[in-house]
Order: structure tokens, then sequence, then C-alpha cells
């Protein structure tokens, strides 16, 4: 599984860089993890609001820092082969995130 954050290095993207090397060492995860600053590589995967978070080449979040245990919810799915959780943006309530 590879995980990528994009992000240009502001400190909401280095806080969700964060909590994904978080999620990923409590969930037990063999996933790669990668950090993308560069604004071309960023707008590649159709992203113009950061941080984002992409499994496998999809986009997951973008707009927003995730929890650790909204990516460990996220990480799971994806490792089970399942739909992980709709794509979430600022201002989105994405299952999980509030009641």
């Amino acid at each position: 599984m590879l995980i990528q954050v994009l992000g240009p290095g502001c400190m909401k993207c280095k806080k969700t860089a964060e909590h994904v090397q978080q999620a990923v060492a409590e969930s037990g995860s063999d996933a790669l993890v990668e950090k993308i600053e560069q604004i071309e590589r960023i707008m590649a995967f159709g992203v113009m609001i950061t941080p984002a978070l992409v499994i496998d080449g999809a986009v997951r979040i973008a707009g927003r820092v995730p929890s650790v245990e909204e990516i460990k919810k996220i990480i799971a799915a994806a490792a089970q082969g399942g739909t992980a959780p709709a794509v979430g943006t600022a201002g989105d309530t994405v299952e999980g995130d509030r009641a």
C-alpha cells in the first residue's frame, strides 16, 4: 500500500504527515508513506486544496487534517480491498468525523 501526503509544507500538511505516520505505526501496516510537496505533482492528482491524503492513487481526503483514528479506518478498509470512506474536503462531515 502506498500512502501519499500532499502539501507544500504548511503546518496542517506537516500535522497530516505526522498523523499518517502514527496511524501506520499503530495499525501495524507495512504501507510506504511518501510526502509530496511539489505543486505540479499535487495538481496531477486534481487536488486544489491541501493537505490531501492519497491511498494507492485515490484521493481520500483533501483540505483538512484527518485524525489518526480516521486514517487507521481508511488504511484498514484499503488493506481489506474494500472501499475506503468517501473523499472529505474542508467543511465536509465524513463518516466518523462527528456525531
